[in-house]
Parts: structure tokens; C-alpha cells; sequence
């Protein structure tokens, strides 16, 4: 009996530390989207995109497709190489909506980044960014 129920307080102290390693995992997404900027990695923020995205860059703004929006980043940060990005500002608008606000800096050049997502089973999904120069 006692060898049963040390058993059972294994199983489920394992099955809670899993539980908490997802929790975790999906908590720190916008760690992993800040270093796609840190590093300016296109492919990598891409994988973010929802389906559609809205990006506007200093005023010339479109929707488009994962793919297309992977370009647009790719010509941004070939434009304006990173030398730093941080989060100033973590804001969520609901359970499922979130507001990131990041400053991005160029050479010669500084960037407000508004980054507007969702949060989905495999993350946060970035339906539009918003840069703006400062």
C-alpha cells in the first residue's frame, strides 16, 4: 500500500511539474519575439505572424500574408541592423489580447515598436506591428 501511494505522489508531482514547464514556456513568448528583433531575424518573428498581419513603417502600411510580412521585417532590419531592442511596456488589453510596447535602435536611428497579438495554444500570434521613428 505504502509502496502504492509513493508511487501515485510521483506521478503526480511529474504530471505538475510538466503542467508548470507549459505554463512557462508559453508565458515567455515575447522573450523569444524581443530577441527575433535583438537579432533581426525575420525568419524567426515570421514565425510569430498570425495567418494575416498589419505592419505599418513610418506611415506606409499594408496587410499582409505571413510570407509577405517576413519580407517587409527582412528589408526593415537590412535597413536598420539591430543594436538593441527591449519591452518598455507589457500591456494586456484581455485574457487573449496583448499590447507590447519595445524600442528598437538602429545605427543613427531609434524606433517605437507597438507589437499587437493574441494569445493562442502554441503562443502569442502578432496580427500587427506598428513602427514608428522617434
Amino acid at each position: 500500500m505504502k509502496k502504492t501511494v509513493s508511487i501515485l505522489v510521483i506521478f503526480v508531482l511529474i504530471c505538475s511539474l510538466a503542467v508548470a514547464g507549459l505554463e512557462y514556456r508559453s508565458n515567455d513568448s515575447i522573450d523569444d519575439i524581443a530577441s527575433t528583433f535583438r537579432y533581426g531575424s525575420s525568419k524567426d518573428l515570421a514565425r510569430f505572424f498570425d495567418q494575416g498581419i498589419d505592419i505599418n513603417i513610418t506611415g506606409n502600411q499594408g496587410d499582409y500574408s505571413k510570407s509577405q510580412g517576413e519580407l517587409v521585417m527582412r528589408d526593415f532590419f537590412k535597413k536598420f541592423p539591430p543594436i538593441d531592442f527591449s519591452i518598455v511596456h507589457k500591456g494586456n488589453g484581455s485574457e487573449q489580447v496583448i499590447n507590447y510596447i519595445g524600442s528598437y535602435k538602429s545605427d543613427g536611428s531609434e524606433f517605437r515598436i507597438f507589437i499587437r497579438g493574441k494569445k493562442a495554444d502554441t503562443g502569442i500570434k502578432i496580427y500587427g506591428l506598428d513602427i514608428m521613428k522617434v
